[in-house]
């Protein structure tokens, strides 16, 4: 069985500072195998605020996987923005901007889906889906293969319009050819679970779509701050959605959804 915690669009320089002592303990209490972070660490990508998001990835003391997300870009410095886009997520976060993750029963990859001219919009293009193709390659049938973007293949729920990922549908052939089983994601600062097939018609392949609320930042959109705990023990996973609750100053369990593996993919129970 493996524990995962994800998180998402932390946007440093708005962190809610009531809220990070509390989730930095859930996640101490919890002993995740590993945390992902899917981007936004940064409100606007300053040095301060990377040193802040630097200081709390710090406090846990678990494996991690990190992508940046469009906020940790410069916006306003053009130059850096075309030249040296990422320079300050790589000094102060990662220098690996597509880490890796492989243990006994996971696979996890990391892929940028950042880009200095789309604005807050994201791209995944061929070379990384290659990539993809590569490291899960040697990676047994019977792993859990997850990626992990800033920019989600799917809206989460309640979200409307068409604001995915780039090339999400050529994206989601070769995802489907490699039996990638889910795709976490942030973005919009709206958690919740979804099966590829509500939006790409595809009929022996089920991967789920998981989207992160924002953690700690005041910029919410509707949604409390949140995060999703995701247990795994094959064939069975349970996606767990934790809100915070400023009454109870802690995050409580909000959702419980659980799903089995199947041949051609993953169903809700």
């Amino acid at each position: 069985m493996r524990t995962l915690i994800h998180l998402s669009d932390l946007h440093f320089g708005r962190a809610d500072p009531a809220i990070v002592t509390p989730l930095l303990e859930f996640i101490q209490e919890t002993k995740p195998d590993l945390v992902a972070v899917s981007g936004d660490l940064t409100q606007r990508a300053r040095t301060a605020q990377f040193e802040e998001a630097r200081k709390f990835l710090a406090a846990i003391p678990f494996r991690k996987i990190i992508v940046p997300g469009n906020h940790d870009v410069p916006l306003h410095n053009v130059f850096a923005r075309l030249f040296r886009m990422l320079d300050r997520f790589r000094r102060y976060i990662c220098a690996n901007l597509e880490p890796f993750y492989l243990d006994d029963e996971i696979a996890v990859a990391g892929v940028n889906t950042t880009r200095a001219l789309t604005g807050k919009n994201g791209r995944i293009n061929r070379r990384q889906l290659e990539k993809l193709r590569q490291r899960f390659a040697r990676v047994s049938p019977t792993h859990v293969k997850i990626v992990v973007t800033h920019h989600p293949f799917d809206l989460p729920p309640g979200v409307e319009g068409d604001r995915v990922v780039g090339r999400s549908r050529l994206a989601m052939k070769v995802l489907a050819e490699i039996r990638v089983d889910m795709l976490l994601a942030g973005h919009f600062h709206i958690g919740g679970t979804r099966n590829a097939t509500a939006r790409y018609e595809m009929t022996d392949y089920c991967a789920l779509i998981i989207a992160a609320g924002t953690s700690i930042s005041t910029r919410g959109r509707g949604q409390p701050n949140s995060f999703n705990v995701i247990k795994i023990d094959v064939p069975s996973a349970t996606i767990l959605q934790y809100r915070w609750r400023p009454d109870s100053v802690r995050f409580n369990l909000a959702s419980e959804e659980k799903f089995v593996r199947h041949s051609d993919g993953w169903t809700r129970v």
